[in-house]
């Protein structure tokens, strides 16, 4: 085996979900990842942590482009669609993974300390977005009442796109659920005044 293997990150990512799926999460040992992938254990360690990190690698390039996207945003945009335009951007790169995030989901689905580790990142994320609008100079509890919004208005969307078998786009499923806390927020503010 020579030095360096083409597309060893994606080639061990793609073997690691194909056994998660095949004999379960808890029951794949790295060993059997390098093995399918046609690398060695060493080169799983350059690129992962842990093979829990295979599913979770990607969560921080996701927060710097949601919080790029924040920044780019218009200065007249609100709170609310500059973090609109972060969850556009992270469907985009959903998208364009589709089977593989379906995979990854399905994994994480069935496996509690996997989706704990899941919440842990969404937390990470709702933080980086809210330090992201204090960029901005939205203050508090604006920012964090916006982001901890987005993280709600992204699982919700992100679940019905998974269930519903990514037939319909990601970002039409997210501004749908953008819509209804829209109304939700103006049946409060009515029925408050």
């Amino acid at each position: 085996m020579g030095r360096w293997e083409p597309n060893a990150r994606g080639r061990l990512e793609q073997a690691a979900l194909e056994l998660y799926v095949e004999r379960g999460y808890e029951q794949t040992p790295v060993a059997e990842i390098t093995k399918r992938a046609g690398l060695t254990e060493r080169t799983f360690f350059r690129h992962f942590t842990d093979k829990r990190e295979v599913l979770f690698a990607g969560s921080g390039r996701l927060e710097e482009l949601c919080v790029a996207a924040v920044a780019a945003a218009p200065t007249t945009a609100s709170p609310m669609e500059a973090v609109a335009a972060a969850l556009d951007a992270a469907a985009g790169a959903f998208e364009e993974r589709g089977d593989l995030v379906g995979l990854r989901q399905g994994v994480i689905d069935s496996n509690a300390e996997l989706r704990e580790r899941e919440l842990i990142k969404l937390a990470s994320l709702s933080g980086a977005l809210a330090d992201a609008l204090r960029g901005r100079g939205v203050a508090e509890p604006a920012a964090e009442l916006t982001a901890e919004s987005a993280i709600a208005v992204l699982k919700v969307a992100f679940r019905r796109w998974i269930d519903g078998g990514r037939e319909r786009p990601l970002r039409p499923l997210l501004a749908e659920c953008f819509d209804v806390l829209r109304t939700l927020s103006a049946r409060g503010a009515a029925s408050a005044g």
